[in-house]
């Protein structure tokens, strides 16, 4: 399994603050991308292409590339700023 969070207004529009996802078949956060906008409705809407978000596994800023593995955090998060 992996456990995914959602943050600000990607947990508001999802209505959930996250999820266990069976973790088969899904190597790389564009894996668990893809299978989450196929879901369609709300969750292609709010993790669609043309959104600005990040992603962190475990804690780390990631890629779409990045590997996933059975027992990883994948965080949702739209940018931040500061000053």
């Amino acid at each position: 399994m992996i456990q995914v969070l959602y943050f600000a207004r990607l947990r508001e529009a999802l209505g959930s603050a996250g999820e266990p996802i069976d973790a088969a078949g899904l190597t790389e956060v564009a894996s668990l991308l893809a299978k989450l906008r196929e879901r369609g409705g709300v969750c292609e809407e709010a993790l669609g292409e043309g959104q600005t978000f990040l992603v962190a596994v475990n804690q780390e800023i990631a890629a779409p590339e990045t590997t996933l593995r059975d027992g990883d955090e994948v965080a949702f998060f739209p940018p931040v700023t500061g000053g």
